[in-house]
């Protein structure tokens, strides 16, 4: 015969707030958070993306003030992209010295020392047909892609990147990148890979704020197919065993079973991240009244509850202002 009364103990922790508190298994804090930010040519832009409140796009003179405003809540950490002054078929622009993200780069490194600045490295922002690879008889060439990444890599890396992300889900992409940024004397750089991108329906604010929808076919060939577990472990193990120094999982809030599976599974961190839909469907149910704004930091929680270290989100600054109100 068992114990009397077995659910009854656990309760008597969750009435006094101070045990409640005391007791608390899971904390986000504004050092776990990565503030994306999108950066264009020209000087004194400032442009709100009409599909994603608050989020905007800058000119490298006028990103500042969103990196500072981060830097006063707490939260250190900054994923760029850019859209470049030009595209073309191979995507040339990405590894231009002259363009957004590398501009960017080298002025943030001296600017803001405290900061770490991650740079994401892909080719759809910067192709003519917005591919994330070199296209060759009208598909994507794998490994023909893998010497562009490399080279946009090591160019952020020479602008001033303390990691550099592949997010383009080439196979073979981290020990190109890898190789390409040690022989060339940058072996502190770190690779924050995008381990396990699922071909989502949830990236299309995103593609209207950087400009990267492809002009034709879609991503199914080289981005993971949602409904798959396994296939997703397998190509972040990859990852690991390629030299990665941190695995991301995207998006976060559709793959929680995911980054809990491959949290027992590597001795790597984990990054999630919350992307441009599930930030405007929280945004837009919060400002209809559907939902109490406590849902936005809630959502957050259980990406770091399910195993995330870092957490990159659009709305970091914020939360990082909503955590510091709290007391976290």
């Amino acid at each position: 015969m068992g114990a009397p009364f077995p659910l009854s103990r656990p309760r008597r922790n969750r009435i006094n707030p101070v045990i409640r508190e005391m007791l608390r298994e899971t904390d986000v804090r504004p050092c776990n958070l990565v503030l994306p930010l999108f950066l264009v040519p020209g000087n004194g832009v400032s442009e709100p993306v009409k599909s994603m409140e608050g989020v905007f796009r800058w000119s490298c003179d006028m990103v500042q003030r969103p990196v500072e405003e981060a830097l006063e809540s707490g939260v250190r950490s900054f994923l760029l992209f850019g859209i470049p002054s030009y595209k073309d078929d191979t995507g040339s622009s990405a590894d231009d010295p002259s363009e957004p993200v590398q501009r960017a780069l080298e002025d943030m490194r001296s600017r803001y020392p405290e900061a770490y600045l991650v740079s994401d490295v892909c080719l759809c922002e910067y192709t003519s047909h917005g591919h994330c690879g070199v296209i060759r008889d009208g598909v994507i060439h794998n490994d023909g892609t893998l010497e562009r990444l490399a080279s946009v890599a090591l160019s952020h890396a020479r602008a001033g990147a303390h990691a550099v992300a592949p997010s383009d889900m080439m196979d073979g992409r981290i020990i190109a990148v890898r190789k390409a940024l040690e022989s060339h004397g940058f072996p502190d750089v770190a690779i924050w890979s995008y381990a396990a991108k699922f071909a989502s329906a949830f990236y299309g604010p995103f593609r209207e704020a950087a400009q990267s929808a492809p002009s034709f076919g879609d991503r199914k060939s080289h981005q993971l197919p949602h409904f798959n577990r396994l296939e997703a472990l397998r190509d972040a193990l990859m990852d690991e065993d390629e030299g990665a120094d941190l695995l991301i999982v995207k998006p976060a809030g559709t793959s929680l079973d995911v980054i809990r599976d491959l949290k027992d599974r590597t001795m790597l961190p984990i990054g999630g991240y919350v992307v441009s839909g599930e930030h405007c469907m929280l945004k837009d149910a919060i400002g209809a009244g559907h939902m109490d704004k406590s849902a936005y930091l809630e959502y957050h929680q259980c990406v770091r509850r399910a195993g995330c270290s870092v957490i990159i989100t659009y709305g970091a600054t914020e939360l990082a202002r909503e955590i510091s109100v709290q007391g976290g």
